[in-house]
């Protein structure tokens, strides 16, 4: 793991990986200061639909990290890239929350979440203001036969008591209803980990993904041909880890034990 100080960009998940809920790791902000001493930079990649950009800024500071928008690529930055090349929706209806919502909206895409007759899109976000209507308008639009995308397929989004259900978990429960699935944009498709070194001109071989799920952060680097960490501070335990044919480049306990690589 000592080839780790010769890295140009590290891309980091968030939750999990550097804090949960408000609870910033121990080491974090030791970790973020030791990549920019080694004349590195990161970038913070996060498949959690549900705060726009701004909000996760406001977030990282309150936890003590400065950060701005330049710091981010989110699944809703890469949803917004994928509709464009798809030919933008007529009309999309945005099942996620308030911010989400926004966000599609201020990059220029009409969104609704109310059931109109001129929807050509469902949009399924990372949503903590999900109702049963929301659940119930999408039943009818799949039935309708509209374009179905999700912004991720995480199953829980880790949380400081436990769990709670991730989008993927609402887009199963939509699949025994319907027996559609949508098409998912985030991790563990390559294309957020291959923007990102194409904004920076850097080389796969200078690059690392560093998360605490296997699916979606480690199968996502491994996509895009990149040196992977699996850290055991979020979700997957070490049992998870050998029992799954995905394999990250190295493992760690937290991002504490990865700095101690970086010094």
């Amino acid at each position: 793991m000592d080839k780790l100080k010769s890295k140009k960009l590290f891309m980091l998940d968030m939750d999990g990986t550097l804090y949960l809920d408000d609870n910033l790791f121990e080491g974090c902000l030791d970790f973020l200061q030791q990549i920019k001493d080694n004349g590195a930079r990161y970038l913070f990649l996060t498949n959690n639909s549900s705060k726009s950009v701004e909000v996760y800024v406001d977030k990282l500071a309150r936890l003590g990290i400065t950060a701005t928008a330049e710091d981010f690529f989110t699944s809703t930055m890469a949803t917004c890239i994928h509709l464009r090349k798809i030919g933008t929706p007529h009309k999309i209806y945005a099942a996620g929350t308030a911010s989400f919502r926004k966000e599609l909206a201020d990059a220029g895409f009409t969104v609704t979440d109310r059931l109109e007759d001129d929807i050509d899109c469902l949009l399924m976000g990372n949503d903590n203001e999900l109702t049963f209507q929301k659940l119930e308008d999408a039943c009818i639009l799949l039935g309708r036969g509209v374009t179905y995308l999700a912004t991720n397929p995480d199953w829980v989004c880790p949380t400081a008591f436990g769990y709670v259900p991730d989008c993927g978990s609402v887009c199963e429960m939509l699949y025994r209803a319907t027996g559609k699935r949508p098409y998912f944009i985030g991790k563990p498709e390559p294309a957020m980990a291959q923007l990102a070194m194409q904004k920076f001109g850097v080389d796969p071989k200078d690059a690392v993904m560093i998360g605490d799920r296997l699916y979606t952060d480690i199968a996502s680097g491994v996509n895009a041909g990149i040196d992977t960490i699996l850290v055991f501070s979020g979700e997957t335990t070490r049992e998870d880890y050998e029992e799954s044919d995905i394999r990250a480049t190295y493992t760690a306990q937290d991002i504490r034990e990865i700095l101690s690589h970086l010094k």
